[in-house]
């Protein structure tokens, strides 16, 4: 399967010249074939249907693109799995990973293809790490075959290292207290904690010297390749990295952090650097946590709050509403067809269709009310001293602005829209569920409507469990 260049999405520079041997390599090579990480979005993964995704892809097909070269995927189960087949020649390429003494014994690597932090993780409970050499009787998950458990082995062997299979994995023992740390990609820790909801885990430090410098590794006798691919990776511009790295984050990374314990010594003011370290310390990692936080409650394409970023304020809005008996409505939205979208424009227009359409819900709604992602292509519009008649005329307000705004598909879309108010009995899952019963009201009576909890009885005790392509 070959890694098509992204040209749909970003723009690309014309080809970067390349001399005679190295376009005789192109032509002699029409398929290089690639192993990756199955498993660390958003840096790169292997998806249903088998394509490279991820960071990772978007960049190396960027310098396919710009050098001629076709690369294949050559699909694995895990990351331990890639280094084995390159080992033994079935792939020329990894795709991104950190250059070390192991490794070298039998690749050559490009450029930095990317630069990214590490961080320790810990639990909330666990104090800042200002040394990780000073520590006693702790353990580190750490994910099999990767560079920095390499590096930990060599260098902290006052640490015990728990292997693991993923960095899913690293990031759950610690979660679930069979490990004390695991050191991971920021970027991987903020996607990783926002999709399995490990909100009791934070930033606790940094190693000076133990960031990733992500490259390509090809094997020691490809270093024409080499060549060609260094060219590509010359030849991104700040622009197409910049789009890349937006399509996948949330959020926008600190720069890393360098930190020179020697000019305590040179200025000889001791205990002043301490004092000045850990003060800093204290507000970079809170600063970084607090980042942390956000691109775990923030939905990546329509920079909405996603259901965990909502769900954060719902259980104590609701238990408010109803110890001092205010009215509170949700409105679960929902776009009509929209599978036909991304099967006739394809997943690049879906997602502005998803951007668009959440803005629009921001720009219409009162500074009073909440919107989020809540999933899909649903979202949850939470509506404060609001009953359930007055909900329902927002909605179809919503409706109305959605009918007549201008999305990137001919024709227009609709939505549909179910009601559900507060009673005195729910929980945040009951109101939701009401919210949805009614939608899916509203899209067997035949969709780009309003229906509130009200009619969603009615309907259920006429027509009985039918089946609405599950708010196709």
């Amino acid at each position: 399967m070959l890694l098509a260049p992204v040209t749909g999405s970003w723009a690309v520079d014309a080809s970067v010249p390349l001399n005679v041997s190295q376009q005789a390599y192109v032509s002699a090579h029409p398929q290089i074939s690639m192993c990756v990480d199955p498993d660390w979005l958003p840096f790169e993964a292997i998806d249903d249907h088998n394509r490279h995704v991820g960071i990772a892809a978007d960049l190396i097909a960027l310098v396919a693109a710009k050098t001629g070269l076709q690369i294949q995927l050559h699909p694995t189960t895990s990351w331990e799995d890639s280094l084995t087949a390159s080992r033994n020649g079935d792939c020329v390429a990894l795709s991104l990973l950190n250059q070390t003494p192991e490794r070298e014994r039998w690749l050559i690597f490009t450029d930095t293809l990317l630069d990214d932090a590490n961080v320790l993780i810990t639990r909330e409970e666990h104090p800042f790490i200002s040394d990780v050499s000073r520590l006693k009787h702790q353990t580190i998950a750490l994910p099999r075959g990767t560079a920095m458990a390499e590096f930990f082995a060599r260098d902290f062997p006052n640490l015990t290292i728990i292997h693991t299979e993923s960095e899913t994995e690293a990031l759950r023992l610690v979660s679930e207290r069979k490990a004390d740390m695991t050191l991971r990609s920021l970027i991987v820790a903020a996607n990783t904690i926002k999709r399995e909801g490990w909100f009791n885990l934070k930033i606790s430090g940094q190693i000076p010297g133990y960031n990733n410098r992500l490259r390509m590794g090809v094997l020691k006798s490809e270093q024409t390749l080499r060549d060609i691919l260094n060219q590509g990776i010359a030849a991104i511009t700040e622009q197409e990295r910049q789009q890349v790295m937006n399509r996948h984050l949330s959020l926008q990374m600190v720069p890393e952090m360098v930190t020179d314990y020697r000019l305590a010594t040179l200025l000889g003011l001791m205990l002043m650097a301490v004092l000045a370290t850990s003060l800093f310390w204290a507000w970079r990692l809170n600063a970084v946590n607090r980042q942390l936080r956000d691109m775990a409650q923030t939905d990546a394409l329509t920079l909405l709050p996603n259901r965990h970023g909502l769900n954060v304020s719902l259980e104590i809005d609701l238990r408010r509403a109803q110890r001092y008996g205010r009215p509170l409505s949700v409105i679960m939205l929902d776009i009509d067809h929209f599978k036909r979208i991304n099967d006739q424009y394809g997943h690049l227009t879906g997602d502005k269709v998803l951007a668009r359409f959440g803005r629009l819900l921001q720009n219409n709604l009162r500074e009073t009310d909440s919107v989020c992602r809540w999933g899909g292509e649903e979202f949850l519009v939470l509506c404060f001293e609001t009953d359930l008649a007055q909900g329902k005329l927002l909605a179809e307000r919503l409706l109305a602005s959605i009918r007549q705004h201008r999305f990137p598909c001919r024709g227009g879309i609709t939505a549909s829209a179910g009601i559900a108010q507060l009673e005195p009995e729910d929980t945040v899952d009951s109101l939701v569920q009401h919210a949805d019963n009614a939608l899916y009201t509203a899209k067997h009576n035949g969709r780009d409507q309003a229906c509130t909890t009200e009619a969603s009885r009615v309907a259920a005790a006429m027509v009985g469990g039918a089946d609405l392509d599950d708010h196709a």
